[in-house]
C-alpha cells in the first residue's frame, strides 16, 4: 500500500491518478482527513492504514508552497513542511515504510549559470526554500529508505499555476510583463507522477532532480504559452528585469537542476518542458469543451 498525502493538491492529485492506471493500491490523505501538523493525529491515521493494509511507502506532497506569503507567516510554513514533514518521517521509521520527499529548486541560492546537481551546496534565499531543507535534513537525518526529488517551476491540470495564470490574463490584457532574467526548467505534474511511481518502486534511494527537459526564462515560457494557445496575436509579452517586478521572496535567478541523478540510477527522463505545454493545454481545453 503507498500513501500519498497532500492528494488533493496539483501534484497529489496526478500521483494519485498514475497509481490509479498501474493498479497499484493507495490511499490518499490531504487536509480534509486529517492535518499532518498534529502528530497525535496523523500517527493514529497512518497507524490505523497500516494495521489494515500494510504502508510500504509514502509520497509526501502535502507541503505550504505560497512562497511570498511564507515571508509573512514563517511560523505557519515551518509548521507544515518541517513539523508535518517530521511526524511523517516519524511513523515512516516506526512502520519500515519508504518515503518520498518533494523538495524544491529554493534550496539552492539561485545563482551563476551553471546546472545544480544534487549534492551542490544548498544555500536557501527564502522562508519557504529555508524550510523545504530543512525538511529535506529531518529525512536524511530519520530514515535509510528515502527519495528526496526537487522540482522547479510546476504545472497541471488542476490547481493554479504559471500556465493557469497566464492563459487567464491574456484574455483581458493586451501585453504582460513577464521576468526573462529567472532561467529554469517547468515541470508538468502528469510527466512527474509516472516519475515518482517508478521511483517509489525502484529501491534505487537517494537524491534527485525531476523537471522536463529544456530551459528557459519565466517571459519564454510565457511566450511559448501564448503560441500554443493561440493568444499572441492577442497579447503580447514583455520580457522585464527581476529589479522590475520586485517580490517578498527572493527568486533564484538560476534555477538550472541537473538530472545526471536519473541517468546515473537508469531512469527515464521527463520530455521536453515544450512538449509537455503542448498536451496540457490540449488536455484542458479538452477538459473545458
Amino acid at each position: 500500500m503507498i500513501v500519498v498525502t497532500g492528494a488533493a493538491g496539483q501534484l497529489g492529485t496526478d500521483v494519485i491518478n498514475e497509481l490509479e492506471k498501474r493498479n497499484i493500491p493507495h490511499i490518499g490523505i490531504d487536509i480534509a482527513d486529517v492535518d499532518i501538523t498534529d502528530e497525535a493525529k496523523i500517527r493514529n491515521y497512518l497507524m490505523e492504514i497500516n494495521d489494515k493494509f500494510d504502508v510500504q511507502a509514502v509520497i509526501h506532497c502535502a507541503a505550504y508552497t505560497a512562497v511570498d506569503k511564507a515571508e509573512d507567516e514563517p511560523e505557519l510554513c515551518y509548521k507544515v513542511n518541517v513539523v508535518g514533514t517530521e511526524n511523517i518521517v516519524m511513523i515512516c521509521q516506526d512502520i519500515g515504510a519508504e518515503m518520498i520527499y518533494i523538495s524544491t529548486d529554493y534550496v539552492f541560492d539561485g545563482k551563476g549559470d551553471v546546472p545544480y546537481e544534487v549534492d551542490s551546496t544548498k544555500e536557501p534565499m527564502s522562508v519557504y526554500g529555508k524550510s523545504k531543507l530543512v525538511g529535506e535534513e529531518v529525512v536524511i537525518k530519520s530514515l535509510e529508505k528515502y527519495y528526496i526529488v526537487r522540482i522547479s517551476w510546476v504545472f497541471g491540470n488542476t490547481g493554479n499555476n504559471f500556465v493557469k495564470t497566464m492563459l487567464k490574463l491574456s484574455e483581458t490584457k493586451d501585453e504582460i510583463n513577464v521576468v526573462a532574467d529567472q532561467i529554469g526548467s517547468p515541470t508538468y505534474t502528469i510527466d512527474l507522477a509516472k516519475l515518482l511511481c517508478d521511483i517509489v518502486l525502484s529501491e534505487k534511494y537517494g537524491v534527485y532532480h525531476a523537471t522536463n527537459e529544456g530551459y528557459c526564462s519565466w517571459a519564454e515560457f510565457a511566450t511559448e504559452i501564448m503560441r500554443v494557445s493561440n493568444a499572441s496575436a492577442r497579447c503580447k509579452i514583455n520580457p522585464i528585469t527581476t529589479e522590475e517586478f520586485p517580490t517578498k521572496a527572493v527568486r533564484p535567478k538560476n534555477s538550472r537542476l541537473s538530472k545526471s541523478s536519473l541517468n546515473i540510477a537508469g531512469f527515464k527522463r521527463l520530455p521536453t518542458w515544450q512538449d509537455a505545454l503542448e498536451r496540457m493545454i490540449k488536455s484542458s481545453a479538452t477538459i473545458e469543451t
